[in-house]
């Protein structure tokens, strides 16, 4: 399979993978797609994301410690004037 693949946007933005990608990957109507912008480059993996996940599970640890945004934002503000006092 070549390297490039030059895709056209129809309309609604809907893109169309060719044939032998779908075949090649096992992709299927339906199945979910994650986009990543890297500044106009986009990235598209035909996996979900895990950021998601790990983020929900980063949430509920902290919650679990007792930790609230307030006392989360007030360390972070700490953090970055230690940072500034050091650097």
């Amino acid at each position: 399979m070549d390297d490039t693949i030059t895709l056209q946007m129809a309309q609604r933005g809907v893109l169309v993978l060719p044939k032998a990608l779908r075949e090649a990957y096992h992709l299927e109507a339906g199945d979910s797609f994650t986009l990543l912008d890297l500044g106009g480059v986009f990235v598209i993996n035909p996996r979900l994301s895990e950021i998601d996940a790990i983020a929900n599970r980063i949430t509920q640890a902290l919650l679990e410690r007792g930790e609230t945004l307030e006392s989360m934002l007030k360390t972070l503000r700490e953090e970055r004037e230690k940072y500034v006092r050091e650097g």
